[in-house]
This record gives C-alpha cells, sequence and structure tokens, in this order.
C-alpha cells in the first residue's frame, strides 16, 4: 500500500539531512511564520461554512452551529476549512508530513490500546493529509492560545502556552531525529505516566482512580452503554444525540450502516476478518459526534457472540479534506482509505478494527474504528482543563511523534534549530490568529442573530 508522501531516493546520514533542514532557513527564514495577515480576497468565514456545510445532514447542522457559538475555541474546532484557507497563505519550510488536517487540543486523548493499556495520541483523523509540518503545528498552536483566553489569562499567557506546545514539539523532533528508525516509530505515550508527572497531588491521585475505573469497565464490555432487552443486545438511546436505527419507520440509515459493515469486513486483513466472523452485527444506533463532524453519518455498531460478549464499532463517514484544495488531493479515491491509511501512519498503537467501506454501488465512503468510550477521552479533558500548561506539552510532543513517522525528522529539526527563534515565530502567529478567530466567531454570531443561519440546543 503506498504512503502519502515523498520518499528520498537513498535515505542520507543524519548530519547531512540535519544540515539540508537549516539550509532551508536562507529559502524561508524561520521569523517569517510569526506574520498572519489577512488576505485582501479573503472569503467571508460564514460563507465558507454554509459552503463546507452544503452536503450535511440538513436537521443537524443547528447542533452544530450551537456546539460552535459557545466559544471561540468551539469555532476553531468546527472550521478546520477557514483555517486551511488561512494556512495556504502562510510561508512553509517546503517540509511536508502525513498531517492531523484538523491539529487542536481536542484532538488529542486517551484512547484503550489493543492490550487493554490507556494510550495518548492524536485521535481524529477526518482531514488528514500531506501537508507542510507547519500548518498542524500552528493551529494546534492557537488552539492553546484560545483554551487560555477562555480561561481568562492575558495575551501575554496565551502566547506562552502556544509557546510551550511549539517548544515540546521542537525538542521531541531533536530527540526523535538521532534515535534509530525502529526506536522512534515505537515510541508512544502511556497515559498512567502522564498521570503520573501531574504536579498537582489530588488531582493525580483522582485520575490515577478514575484510569483504573474506566479500564476496569472496558474488561467489562461498558455496561452503561449496552443493555440486554427482552434476550437481544441493544444500544442505549439517549437522544437526540444516540438513537436507534433499527425497527424504526425508515430503514435508510440503518440498510446504509449494515451495508457498510458488510463492505468494510473485505478491506480487513484476513486474520482480522476471522476474529470479526466470531461476532454478528446485532444493533444499529445512529450518534451524533464531535463539533467539526455533527452533519456527517456516523453510526454505533454493537456486535455480539452467543455467550454475550460485545464489541463496539463506529462507522463514521469520510469526505475529502477541507486541506484538499491546497495540498492536492488525496493519491486514494476511496476518502475512507484516506483517513484509515492516515490513521495508520500517524499512530503508534493501532486500532485492531481500523477499515474502510468499498461499497462499488454507494459513493457514500466510510471508515470503522472501534468505539472509543468518552470516559476515557474525559481524563486528557480534565488534564487540559486543570493544568492547561502540561496538557500543551503533552500534545506539543505527540505531534512530534505523529510528525516523525512519515517527515524527515532530521530536516524539520535542523530547520527549526536548537534555539527559541522558531518557538518564538509559532508562538507570535498563534496570538496573532487567535484574534483573528475572535473576530470570526463575532461575525458567526452575529449571522445567527441576523438568521442568516440556525443554531438551536439539542
Amino acid at each position: 500500500m503506498p504512503l502519502e508522501h515523498v520518499q528520498p531516493g537513498a535515505p542520507l546520514p543524519i548530519a547531512e539531512r540535519r544540515t539540508a533542514g537549516q539550509s532551508l532557513r536562507k529559502l524561508v527564514p524561520r521569523s517569517l511564520h510569526a506574520t498572519w495577515e489577512v488576505p485582501a480576497d479573503r472569503m467571508d468565514p460564514v460563507k465558507r461554512i454554509i459552503e463546507t456545510d452544503r452536503h450535511r445532514i440538513s436537521h443537524l447542522l443547528p447542533i452544530r452551529y450551537d456546539r460552535m457559538r459557545a466559544s471561540p475555541l468551539a469555532f476553531l474546532r468546527g472550521t478546520a476549512a477557514v483555517m486551511a484557507a488561512d494556512l495556504a497563505t502562510t510561508p512553509a519550510s517546503g517540509l511536508w508530513v502525513q498531517s492531523c488536517g484538523d491539529c487542536h487540543l481536542n484532538n488529542f486523548g486517551s484512547f484503550a490500546s489493543p492490550e487493554g493499556t490507556a494510550v495518548f495520541d492524536v485521535n481524529d483523523f477526518d482531514e488528514t493529509l500531506p501537508a507542510p509540518f507547519e500548518w498542524d503545528l500552528k493551529r494546534l498552536a492557537t488552539s492553546f492560545a484560545l483554551a487560555g483566553r477562555a480561561r481568562g489569562t492575558d495575551q501575554k499567557a496565551c502566547r506562552q502556552l502556544a509557546r510551550a506546545a511549539v517548544q515540546a514539539y521542537r525538542t521531541n523532533m531533536i530527540a526523535l531525529a538521532g534515535m534509530e528508525p525502529l526506536a522512534a516509530w515505537r515510541t508512544q505515550v502511556d497515559v498512567a505516566q502522564v498521570i503520573a508527572d501531574v504536579p498537582d497531588e489530588k488531582l493525580r491521585e483522582r485520575e490515577q482512580r478514575r484510569l483504573a475505573g474506566i479500564i476496569d469497565a472496558g474488561r467489562l464490555g461498558y455496561p452503561k452503554l449496552v443493555e440486554k432487552r427482552r434476550g437481544a443486545w441493544r444500544i442505549r438511546a439517549r437522544p437526540p444525540l444516540v438513537f436507534p436505527l433499527t425497527q424504526q419507520g425508515d430503514d435508510t440509515h440503518e440498510l446504509a450502516a449494515r451495508s457498510a459493515f458488510e463492505s468494510y469486513k473485505i478491506t480487513m486483513p484476513e486474520e482480522r476478518r476471522l476474529l470479526l466472523d466470531r461476532y454478528r452485527l446485532v444493533d444499529v444506533a445512529f450518534k451524533v459526534v464531535g463539533v467539526g463532524s455533527v452533519g456527517t453519518f456516523c453510526a454505533i455498531a454493537l456486535l455480539a457472540t452467543p455467550d454475550d460478549a460485545t464489541l463496539l464499532l463506529q462507522i463514521k463517514e469520510a469526505r475529502a479534506s477541507v486541506l484538499a484544495p491546497y495540498a492536492g488531493p488525496s493519491i486514494y479515491e476511496n476518502q475512507g482509505q484516506r483517513v484509515v491509511v492516515g490513521q495508520r501512519i500517524m499512530q503508534t498503537t493501532p486500532d485492531l478494527f481500523l477499515g474502510w467501506t468499498m461499497d462499488p454501488g454507494d459513493d457514500q465512503r466510510c471508515y470503522v474504528r472501534r468505539f472509543r468510550d468518552g470516559r476515557l477521552a474525559m481524563i486528557s479533558a480534565e488534564l487540559s482543563d486543570v493544568a492547561l500548561a502540561h496538557h500543551a506539552t503533552l500534545c506539543g510532543a505527540t505531534l512530534a511523534r505523529a510528525h516523525a513517522r512519515s517527515g524527515d525528522a532530521a530536516r524539520i529539526a535542523g530547520y527549526m534549530g536548537t534555539g527559541g527563534v522558531f518557538d518564538a515565530a509559532i508562538a507570535d502567529f498563534a496570538a496573532s490568529y487567535m484574534k483573528q478567530t475572535e473576530r470570526d466567531w463575532r461575525q458567526f454570531l452575529d449571522a445567527i442573530k441576523s438568521g442568516r443561519i440556525v443554531a438551536r440546543t439539542p
């Protein structure tokens, strides 16, 4: 399976690649990354949002807009297309990686590895595509600046949060550049160790207890998410965000989900298909997810064995990446395959059930992964709330590891350097783009007030 990035003709020694990265500073000085200037032809952000959402499920859009109006950070989460267009106008070193494409602090989180341990990593790849490494980093830094602003910190402190994420990225990329490729490829972040490093003792002890409870729940099959009714396993309904698709008057979505699941199995390696065949699909529910994904098709599939072992999978629609107009289209025509390949490249811990759908009679492409319990992700969210600077360092380091798996760590490290010039430049950009996001958010709120778009709390 080909990777979506350019490989050098022959590997060069680390020292030569680092020097090549340093030479790029003459072409694109690091200080240039500090600049954010509004392009004269910049599209009205509300218009871009409306155009981007044209093909989403229309009756869910008011929920999406309601979530986006909560804060400038929530708005940023829902407007990856807006920032992608803006990032395309900024300087880039020419060093590309498999990018997340929607890289903000809420798209990092904790989840269970196949072995049952909790790991921390990038966890959303809907927009993944090869792109300049700076794009992910600028979006991540901006999200931390906005998170600081939401907590009432001043401009200087917001900038420092952004800089902490960039500094962690740079120092970890330098470390990865000097490692043997296999060792660098295998590096991962253990959530238990992340919690152990939290400076607040009370928070640390509370999260350690909660982590233990969640891991135990995972071994029991997450009883709060599923239930047995009249002898049959069912997904618990939580309308209007989770509702059953089985035994409904309109079976369109149920049939789509079941068809997607069957075609997905074809893309799985044979040994994993054998594992899947030990379960049978017993229930399907529609789920409203996230902020950026609201309005796209997403379903939960519940599988069970005759002996009551259960498995939850998530089936999610995949569309062309928001980066495609600026970084070029994916080499994969199937957008579900694009997401899966990007995730496999960027994540250290693979999902055993990751795959894509390929029904030739359906133009809706999806990808499938194991359903993740939100309670485990909330550990990362709470750490973000209470220990934001610690979380910024963690996310920056994690992004470096993800980028180093596809990009040339030595060249990127050589370009960034060992001093703080690059850190300061990206932090300055984040502080400026934070203000741009706040302006766009206020314009978005005005559009809601005027009735141009409709926002409704579910």
